[in-house]
């Protein structure tokens, strides 16, 4: 089975509600979809959303690394030589991780269908489903209370909020949705990197001392200040997560090694697919930390290869797979089943893709 070529596609699908952050508001997803061919005419699916100011890819960006550099470095390779083609991929050119991620989850998936089993038992095959957190978009107090207890009726018993924009008012949504949903929730709260340090210690220090109980905090402070994070991390009793922070296998041997973190949360956007995923759970897991596994604003199709990953190992103990749960609609065939809050890996090989709906071209 030789990598033929590769075709690239276009699609967009509206969200149910505005996703907002402290970096951003999405009101409609929208992804490159990557279609790697075989000389047997078989397909393997592959993702890449744009997401500027997180990975710096755009469309045109992701176009033109895969049709420019990629592309042709791959063909007439061996799909089960998988060390070869990771070694090209990954050489073929730098950053750009969202699109060496849609080629690199299309490999994985064509590499399942060769030897007719699904993606995350050849990872490890450690479970076969998770159960995923639902991202509350940061809004006043009262429309986030009213989100969380949408979301508890419908089943979830761990929240996400979206935080960073003014830490007084940050205080007041987490006490608004606190309140209203209990104790037997988890609360994570992300920040997008919208805090200074002293500002993300004082916050945390205020949410500890009121009893709010938060599993944990993400990203507080900008993704280049790893002396803040740590900072951070050293200064306050809840468990400080990682994000924008740890692209690379070695970012996460930097901030590990500093003890900057307390978490991990892996992103196949920013690290640039499975292949590179698997050294980050790899490295963490020798220094006994504990990673999540996230996701951007995407399909199915990408969070289907995430969630075959989050399965795969042991080491992933949290999970935030809940994007393909926020859209209005869902073109992708097959993939991962949504009971929610619970993921559940079909017995199909590959990632289980079947076929996408509504493609168009570039």
């Amino acid at each position: 089975m030789k990598i033929k070529g590769i075709e690239l596609k276009r699609i967009g699908i509206p969200l149910k509600k505005p996703f907002k952050t402290a970096l951003r508001t999405v009101n409609f997803a929208e992804s490159i979809i990557i279609i790697l061919k075989t000389d047997d005419e078989r397909i393997g699916y592959g993702e890449a959303p744009p997401t500027p100011v997180i990975t710096g890819d755009t469309n045109g960006a992701i176009i033109s690394a895969i049709k420019d550099s990629i592309e042709k470095l791959l063909i007439g390779e061996e799909i089960e030589n998988m060390e070869r083609i990771m070694w090209k991929l990954n050489g073929a050119i730098v950053r750009n991780t969202s699109a060496r991620a849609a080629v690199d989850m299309a490999v994985y998936d064509l590499f399942g269908k060769l030897y007719k089993t699904p993606v995350y038992r050849l990872l490890g095959g450690y479970r076969d489903r998770v159960e995923t957190d639902i991202t509350i978009s940061v809004n006043q107090p009262e429309e986030m209370k009213e989100d969380a207890l949408k979301f508890i009726k419908e089943g979830f018993t761990a929240l996400k909020m979206k935080v960073g924009i003014d830490s007084q008012k940050d205080f007041e949504r987490v006490k608004a949705v606190r309140e209203v949903v209990g104790y037997d929730v988890k609360i994570r709260l992300d920040a997008n990197q919208g805090w200074q340090p002293k500002e993300a210690v004082r916050v945390i220090r205020r949410l500890e001392d009121s009893g709010f109980d938060i599993e944990l905090v993400e990203q507080p402070v900008e993704a280049f200040d790893i002396d803040g994070l740590k900072f951070v991390t050293e200064n306050v009793e809840t468990p400080i997560m990682a994000d924008e922070s740890i692209f690379s296998p070695y970012d996460a041997f930097k901030i590990l090694k500093l003890r900057a973190a307390d978490l991990i949360n892996i992103k196949l956007m920013k690290c640039g697919g499975i292949h590179n995923a698997l050294k980050i759970i790899a490295i963490a897991e020798a220094c006994g930390v504990e990673c999540m596994l996230g996701s951007m604003i995407e399909s199915k199709l990408s969070v289907t290869a995430a969630a075959h990953l989050a399965c795969a190992k042991r080491n992933i103990t949290r999970f935030d797979l809940d994007t393909a749960l926020l859209l209005a609609e869902d073109p992708v065939v097959g993939g991962v089943k949504a009971e929610a809050p619970v993921l559940i890996i079909p017995n199909r090989p590959g990632l289980g893709i079947e076929r996408i709906n509504g493609l168009k071209d570039v």
